[in-house]
């Protein structure tokens, strides 16, 4: 049997091929690989305690490996998802088919599918949707194994072409500069910009500036998800291979589509588990840029293991806007009361401007927060 741990599952053919060649695929999960053309090779494999996970193969090879002691969980058919996906998603996957029209994309159907399943109470969807985001969080874990990463918040109101956009877009090149991965809710706004900026990190300074000035023909993706969509993947195009960066969305809320400059898209139904999959994944700490409602939630998400102090040391926050943060929305007066006396209290901190964010983030980080 297989080792427990990441060596126990099996996400490609190569890996297939690699383990199938030892005789035994005992103990390994076989995640979402297309073995219609492995035959012989199932055949030929002991595979007590295997489990495959919607993979297509053969009757033959269906029959035997169930016979061998695997347990199968077969393909499910008509979805607009796998259920059982093995990698994150990426932005051209999402949106294959757009020069169709949005709703023809696979994130489209997708949420239909979603807002028509949820609305039936089926048991069955609902399983599916529970498999899914398990799935995507695994495949989200061993993407950010053994990186630092910093999560960027911010509202989805915030229009390309703006002041605000390009500062939050630099904030995100900053961050990956400084060797971070940088995650936000993978939405439009200051998600969109942060990852932008992290996309733009690799490239020379003036590229972010040429992106900035391209986008601002669509400063929304209202009212067409289609053309603020097809601006993003234009400016990738234009300059293929830029910085990693995480995008974390949810289908929960249907009118915010993902961005397309997140180059590894963890994408769930449950917004709930989005919501606390993004901020404790984010261990270099959050930066919070000005928001609304969502933005606000995710503060005390944050504060509230930092207040408990669960799972070790408080993690630093930084809201950036002093008067949005304790003017217009004055969330910052209660974290603070709510710090005074814990060890989280050198882990916040205020600014007036997104460019004095990245300081503040590296003098809360260390022991003290001093």
């Amino acid at each position: 049997m297989a080792a427990l741990g990441a060596t126990e599952e099996i996400e490609s053919l190569e890996e297939f091929d690699r383990v199938a060649a030892t005789g035994s695929l005992g103990g390994y999960r076989v995640q979402s690989v297309d073995l219609t053309g492995r035959t012989a090779a199932l055949l030929a494999t002991d595979t007590d305690e295997a489990v495959f996970l919607g993979c297509p193969m053969e009757r033959a090879a269906d029959g035997k490996v169930r016979a061998g002691g695997a347990l199968v969980f077969p393909p499910v058919p008509h979805l607009p998802f796998d259920p059982y996906r093995g990698e994150l998603y990426r932005p051209e996957e999402l949106f294959e088919g757009l020069e169709k029209g949005y709703e023809n994309t696979p994130d489209a159907l997708t949420h239909a599918w979603f807002e028509r399943t949820r609305a039936d109470g089926d048991i069955v969807a609902s399983m599916l949707r529970g498999i899914h985001d398990d799935a995507v969080s695994d495949a989200l874990d061993e993407l950010l194994l053994g990186r630092r990463v910093v999560g960027v918040m911010g509202g989805h109101a915030l229009r390309r072409g703006s002041v605000d956009y390009a500062a939050a877009a630099r904030l995100g090149r900053a961050l990956a500069r400084g060797g971070l991965m940088v995650a936000t809710g993978g939405g439009p706004g200051a998600m969109e910009a942060a990852n932008l900026g992290a996309y733009a990190a690799p490239f020379d300074d003036a590229v972010l500036d040429e992106a900035l000035e391209l986008l601002t023909g669509v400063p929304a993706f209202t009212p067409s998800v289609g053309a603020w969509a097809s601006a993003a993947l234009s400016v990738r195009s234009l300059r293929p291979g830029g910085g990693p960066s995480v995008g974390i969305p949810t289908w929960f809320y249907g009118h915010e589509p993902p961005n397309a400059f997140a180059t590894h898209i963890a994408k769930y139904f449950a917004n709930a588990i989005r919501e606390d999959g993004l901020l404790t994944r984010s261990d270099a700490g959050v930066i919070f840029l000005p928001g609304a409602a969502g933005t606000v939630q995710e503060i005390f998400g944050n504060a509230t293991p930092n207040f408990y102090r669960r799972g070790g040391e408080p993690t630093p926050m930084v809201l950036v806007g002093r008067a949005h943060w304790t003017r217009t929305l004055p969330a910052w007066p209660l974290l603070e009361a709510l710090a005074a006396g814990r060890p989280m209290a050198g882990r916040i901190a205020l600014v007036d401007s997104v460019e004095e964010a990245p300081a503040a983030l590296a003098r809360a980080t260390g022991p003290t927060g001093g």
